[in-house]
């Protein structure tokens, strides 16, 4: 049965397909950058849960959720409210994000910033560092291993951090074979789109030292950010309950208090 991600990522190929720019010369520019915020250390150097606030103005499954809103203001009220990192959306075609969404974002705070895509092939991991990402989102779902691990490789090479999404053990193993240090478990099923808390829960036995656990998806409030740190967690990665919220800052607080 074929999954909203399947048909996004086809998509994504589509237009990867297309893309004819020299791999050398985008490598030589990221590796230009200035350095990167460092997005997974954040999540660590916090005594809390620590909150990933995600700008997001729409979702396939649910339309419309704050399309008209200002990353610049939203990042602002994130960062008050005590975020450590942000996520933003970059996908026009079905999310309505867009690069300008993450650069004003990252402009407006000094939080660190992950490129939230649909991360398919080298040109897009060397976009996400040149458009000023600190970190890139792989999926371990809509990846090859060898991809995954090649793909994770280069980010590392041009100064990213990788946040690594799983649903799995067997999504585990791969990750960890790429060299993933921080892992994101996505509660949602791709089919049924259901949210499964046990799953998080499970995933986060099961990782070994050293990674850093992010639970995605599905995380309404703080009974559920309360039961995913008891879990394990270091981190949640939130939006929809967000930039639905009416005061982001005082959600995050109540996050981070869990």
């Amino acid at each position: 049965m074929a999954t909203y991600l399947d048909r996004i990522i086809d998509r994504h190929r589509e237009l990867a397909a297309l893309d004819t720019r020299p791999i050398e010369a985008l490598v030589a520019a990221a590796r230009e950058m200035p350095a990167a915020r460092g997005f997974r250390a954040a999540l660590v150097d916090v005594p809390h849960l620590a909150v990933i606030s995600e700008v997001k103005r729409r979702s396939p499954s649910k339309g419309d959720l704050h399309a008209t809103l200002d990353p610049a203001v939203l990042a602002g009220q994130y960062a008050e409210g005590g975020a450590s990192c942000l996520s933003v959306l970059t996908d026009e075609e079905f999310f309505g994000g867009s690069v300008a969404d993450l650069q004003a974002a990252r402009a407006a705070c000094t939080l660190p910033v992950l490129r939230k895509d649909f991360t398919v092939c080298e040109r897009d991991v060397l976009d996400a560092r040149l458009m000023g990402a600190d970190c890139v989102l792989l999926i371990a779902a809509a990846l090859q291993p060898a991809e995954l691990v090649g793909l994770h490789a280069l980010a590392i090479d041009v100064g990213l951090d990788v946040l690594v999404e799983i649903h799995d053990e067997p999504e585990l193993a791969v990750a960890l074979e790429a060299g993933a240090t921080l892992v994101g478990v996505n509660q949602r099923d791709l089919v049924t789109f259901q949210v499964d808390h046990e799953r998080a829960v499970r995933m986060a036995g099961v990782m070994p030292p050293g990674v850093v656990r992010v639970a995605e998806s599905g995380v309404r409030g703080p009974d559920d950010a309360a039961s995913l740190y008891a879990a394990g967690y270091h981190a949640v990665l939130v939006g929809e309950s967000l930039v639905t919220s009416g005061d982001p800052a005082a959600a995050i607080r109540g996050l981070t208090r869990a």
